[in-house]
């Protein structure tokens, strides 16, 4: 979900109902009470989401080169059988998200511009027709035309007995925050409640139509921002802008409940296949947050600064600076100055510098 800070929701303590549906399926689901998201833009997310990897300094692997045949989230469910797609409304040509997921095994679906020569590493790529579209501005198709396209491609995969797992990106809660007329009691265009109701709605109308297709009760289904909408705070990082909400719904067997645990997006796959009871090999540094030795702390990244949090204490890294600590308060957001803690420097470095290491020297290839 585009921009989909963690206040948003009644659930987190907002009183404007913008999320009725996902207030609703936050008491259904399994529900990450205090994940973080690990930067400031969508390919951050998208790193996080499909890699498990802290963020490295400048720019996402998803713009950086050589990034193909990595060891992704999509690759794990790929040794099990499953076809791995990439739905996004907008053109993913943008921030090379069409290479990086075309070239680590996803179909890709998008509203983008025809294909050309350059573009034979993206395998298969279907791009959204016209007559499939009701709404579309500068970032792309509505949501709910975004939805149907998933619909219509996992209904044809369920026809050919293939399990799927797709990888979904909106973008209807992005400035201009426009959307079809009629569908909510916002008018288009006066905001972010009203691009925040209409994402919530789309999400309530896609779940209304999937729960009558006969692959809904074998189907999980996570709902999770890509980062929140603001960044920007009265700290060097402010921790508050980087609280995102996250569930799964319809995990057979799992009844709802909440992970009280402050993590990391990183985690989020990790704890699915643990909760799945999946065995399987990776170099993604995430962990299931409900194992005995998970140590609770969160990766939090600017375009050159990187924080690391654990108990109450954050660690800044930037450029040509030795390490700054700091005591953060979650009740105020009040972060103190205080005396360098080297052990949770060394520990914050080691994270950081050891993610960068395996993606240059190619040990984050399958």
């Amino acid at each position: 979900m585009e921009s989909f800070s963690a206040d948003y929701m009644g659930t987190f303590g907002n009183t404007q109902k913008l999320t009725p549906v996902l207030d609703s399926l936050a008491k259904e689901s399994i529900l990450f009470e205090r994940m973080y998201a690990t930067g400031t833009r969508t390919v951050r997310g998208m790193e996080a989401l499909s890699l498990a990897v802290p963020p490295t300094p400048g720019n996402s692997i998803v713009r950086r080169s050589n990034n193909a045949n990595l060891s992704t989230i999509g690759s794990i469910f790929s040794k099990r059988g499953y076809s791995t797609g990439f739905f996004y409304g907008g053109d993913g040509y943008f921030d090379n998200m069409n290479q990086f997921f075309g070239s680590n095994g996803y179909d890709i679906t998008d509203r983008g511009r025809k294909l050309t020569m350059g573009d034979a590493y993206l395998g298969k790529r279907t791009i959204l027709t016209d007559s499939e579209v009701s709404f579309e501005n500068a970032w792309g198709v509505s949501d709910g035309d975004l939805f149907a396209a998933v619909i219509r491609d996992a209904d044809k995969r369920h026809s050919l007995k293939t399990p799927f797992y797709d990888f979904v990106m909106t973008t209807s809660n992005h400035r201009p925050f426009t959307y079809p007329k009629g569908k909510i009691d916002i008018p288009p265009g006066t905001g972010r409640e009203g691009a925040v109701k209409y994402t919530d709605y789309a999400i309530g109308e896609f779940l209304r139509q999937v729960r009558k297709k006969p692959w809904f009760s074998n189907t999980v289904f996570i709902f999770v921002a890509d980062h929140c909408a603001e960044s920007a705070g009265k700290n060097e990082i402010d921790i508050s802008r980087y609280h995102i909400p996250a569930m799964i719904y319809n995990l057979n067997g799992q009844p709802p409940s909440i992970i009280p645990s402050l993590c990391s997006q990183i985690d989020l796959y990790p704890t699915l296949f643990g909760l799945l009871k999946w065995d399987f090999e990776s170099n993604n540094f995430g962990m299931d947050v409900r194992s005995p030795g998970y140590r609770p702390r969160i990766l939090l990244g600017t375009y050159q600064k990187l924080g690391y949090l654990r108990s109450d204490t954050l660690v800044v890294l930037s450029p040509r600076k030795p390490p700054q600590s700091y005591l953060y308060d979650f009740k105020t957001n009040i972060q103190t100055s205080e005396k360098s803690s080297e052990t949770l420097g060394r520990e914050a470095i080691s994270y950081y510098q050891s993610a960068y290491y395996l993606f240059r020297t190619g040990g984050l290839k399958k």
